[in-house]
């Protein structure tokens, strides 16, 4: 039994200030802040510099966050970022979205991911050359069975793993100040500033993992004090996320040095080893396995909320995205996620590191199509006066004029590296294959549109 669940009830603004800002670092902090301060570290080559590149992130993650909120607001739908961009750009564009979506920005999020898990789980059970690939595969498979069968964690739960998650990052914190001989004589403070490019690449990985904030906007239909207390609750999880990133970062640089954070694939865990010993390095291992799993299991989530979304838009797609009442999933969806994902990790291997390799082949599209949500904001505003909206962007249009400056030149240092890395050839030909299915699909929804007529003539 099925259920495109096209209706949307009107939600209830039961959801306190605190509440909301706890339930947004929860959304964010995930595994990507114990993997991608070595590689700023290692990119920027300064210390100084390298904490600059945080703050310049938690900046422009702000203001995307507070754009998603005036766009959530006005057109509250199932789809998101397909929602906006169909409305704005039209269903063949949004289709292209979709597609890229579920190709290369979604599934390569998971490989990433997957990666991040592999990694740490390889500290505790090393299965060879290509451990950190077999562990990924197999949470990848692990956690696609578990979402088939319909078993969704329960809020406890998610808190519970929230709090676990902190936990880990405040041993890591108290583990890089509590070394004996700090390594802070080998750091370089705003020695020499990175280059353009550089920067560009850096805050890709920053942003990477501020990632969420997108997600977290959702919560303004739910929140009570309506609108105006929304842009609050943006300002006061970003600033509690940029602390808690902000003294990770001086503890992993205080505790390893700058060189010992550059070279390390696992620096949190190597950190509290230092600190306290293997037996902590291991447990740290196990704290960010938990991180990755949360993550990985919302990003197969909120996939499959995209598929939805187009297979309403398309006839020929009408399978596509609806849930199935009798396991609570969307079963076919979960499979073709699986299995790209699946394809991406393996592809991972083929790479010095798996987790930077996902990072290189999903990074251009997702900065792309994000610079276009931020547009379409703007696009809206003019060709779509009547539609109320709750909230709006403060210091409007400067805000939204500098958050899609800000993935434009993301876009574009995104791609520079990709090509540098020789990783933009296969992202390049799955967005072309995407406008291959468009034209495709559009003959094959011709053909039912005239069959359809031709029952109803008869």
């Amino acid at each position: 039994m099925t259920t495109d669940h096209s209706s949307h009830a009107k939600m209830l603004r039961l959801l306190q200030p605190f509440s909301a800002i706890a339930l947004i670092v929860g959304i964010v902090i995930g595994a990507g802040i114990f993997k991608t301060p070595s590689l700023v570290a290692s990119i920027s080559g300064d210390a100084g510099w390298a904490l600059v590149l945080w703050v310049a992130g938690a900046l422009i993650s702000i203001a995307g966050a507070l754009c998603y909120a005036e766009l959530c607001t006005a057109y509250p739908n199932a789809g998101g970022d397909y929602h906006f961009l169909r409305r704005a750009f039209g269903r063949d564009f949004s289709f292209i979205y979709g597609w890229s979506r579920a190709t290369i920005i979604n599934t390569g999020s998971i490989a990433l991911l997957a990666f991040v898990f592999g990694d740490y789980m390889s500290t505790l059970v090393n299965w060879g050359a290509y451990s950190s690939a077999i562990w990924a595969i197999l949470i990848v498979v692990v956690l696609t069975a578990v979402n088939i069968l319909g078993i969704h964690a329960s809020s406890r739960i998610q808190t519970w793993l929230t709090v676990t998650e902190i936990v880990g990052l405040l041993a890591v914190i108290v583990a890089g100040f509590w070394m004996d001989a700090p390594a802070s004589g080998a750091l370089n403070w705003f020695v020499q500033a990175p280059a353009p490019a550089q920067w560009g690449l850096c805050l890709v990985f920053v942003l990477l993992t501020f990632g969420g904030w997108n997600e977290a906007a959702y919560i303004s239909a739910e929140l009570k004090g309506g609108p105006r207390t929304m842009v609050w609750v943006i300002l006061a999880s970003m600033l509690v996320l940029t602390a808690i990133y902000l003294l990770v970062n001086l503890a992993l640089l205080w505790g390893l040095g700058l060189s010992g954070l550059s070279q390390s694939k696992t620096a949190a865990a190597d950190l509290l080893g230092l600190a306290w010993g293997p037996w902590a390095q291991k447990a740290l291992g196990l704290f960010v396995a938990i991180a990755a799993l949360t993550s990985i299991n919302a990003t197969m989530f909120v996939g499959a909320r995209t598929n939805f979304a187009v297979g309403s838009d398309w006839k020929a797609l009408n399978r596509l995205g609806q849930w199935q009442l009798n396991i609570g999933s969307p079963k076919q969806a979960l499979l073709l996620q699986a299995l790209i994902s699946m394809g991406l990790i393996a592809l991972g291997t083929q790479e010095a590191d798996g987790f930077s390799a996902m990072v290189e082949f999903t990074a251009p599209v997702f900065w792309g199509f994000l610079f276009l949500v931020g547009l379409s904001l703007i696009w809206l505003r003019q060709t779509d006066r009547l539609t109320e909206r709750p909230f709006k962007v403060p210091l409007y249009p400067l805000l939204p004029l500098v958050f899609c400056a800000a993935c434009a030149w993301l876009t574009y240092s995104s791609v520079t590296y990709a090509i540098s890395q020789k990783a933009i050839h296969v992202s390049m030909w799955l967005i072309a294959s995407g406008i291959l299915a468009l034209l495709i699909l559009r003959i094959r929804e011709k053909s039912i549109d005239n069959l359809q007529h031709g029952k109803l003539n008869a």
